[in-house]
């Protein structure tokens, strides 16, 4: 089992029985709503995502969505919309709301099934779980995991987005050592090719940039880099 809630809401009720037998074989919990007012009567917050229908009855998907999104405690909760409608203007629409995918109907449930395992994947990569800190903090350097900002003695750092995700991997593993291999797994996932020397680069400027905390990152020759508290 993997703990995770979802909540489907759609007018269709043989539709939603269909979706809910089918994700909870896959291990979800999951509940149901025939219309965005009964959902809005729920605790929408408790869930992991929504499935959420776009033709429904007075308050449509999209509304529903823009009324979560501007809701401190749900705007984080992703959602995936379910419709018969597939113009590019509506797909556009849904991800202008804030939708983290779009299933036309008629869909397969291996389909929808990918779908959810995916979106869930991706959020938890990019929020961690509920106990992940939003800043790591280290005496005056500041790093904001949300903001996506690093800050000394309150003054905001310029650091790329490499230079960035170096640092936040670092001190999240204080005194752990990352070998260039790791560092590339960790950071240049998505390329085809990088040479070692870009990490080196990289580092480099890093330290540069953040004054007296670059000796923290030490260099151990023969393994890799570390962040290490004085």
């Amino acid at each position: 089992m993997n703990n995770y809630r979802i909540l489907v809401v759609d007018d269709e009720d043989d539709l939603c029985e269909i979706l809910k037998f089918n994700l909870e074989n896959e291990g979800y919990e999951v509940d149901t709503a025939n219309s965005a007012e009964e959902a809005l009567r729920m605790d929408i917050s408790s869930y992991d995502l929504l499935l959420l229908d776009v033709m429904m009855g007075e308050i449509s998907g999209f509304k529903m969505a823009s009324l979560l999104k501007k809701d401190k405690k749900t705007a984080h909760i992703p959602i995936i919309f379910i419709t018969a409608k597939d113009t590019e203007n509506d797909t556009v629409t849904g991800f202008n709301l804030g939708a983290d995918d779009y299933i036309s109907k008629p869909f397969s449930l291996r389909e929808v099934a990918a779908r959810v395992k995916a979106v869930l994947r991706r959020t938890r990569q990019e929020h961690g779980n509920g106990d992940q800190p939003e800043q790591l903090t280290y005496r005056t350097l500041v790093l904001d995991i949300v903001k996506k900002k690093v800050s000394i003695d309150g003054q905001e750092v310029p650091l790329t987005k490499k230079e960035f995700e170096i640092l936040l991997l670092l001190l999240q593993n204080t005194g752990r050592v990352f070998s260039r291999e790791d560092i590339l797994k960790h950071i240049w996932s998505d390329e085809v090719y990088v040479l070692d020397r870009t990490i080196d680069v990289n580092i480099t400027r890093l330290r540069k940039k953040i004054g007296n905390y670059g000796k923290c990152i030490v260099t151990r020759l023969g393994y890799g880099y570390c962040f290490e508290a004085e």
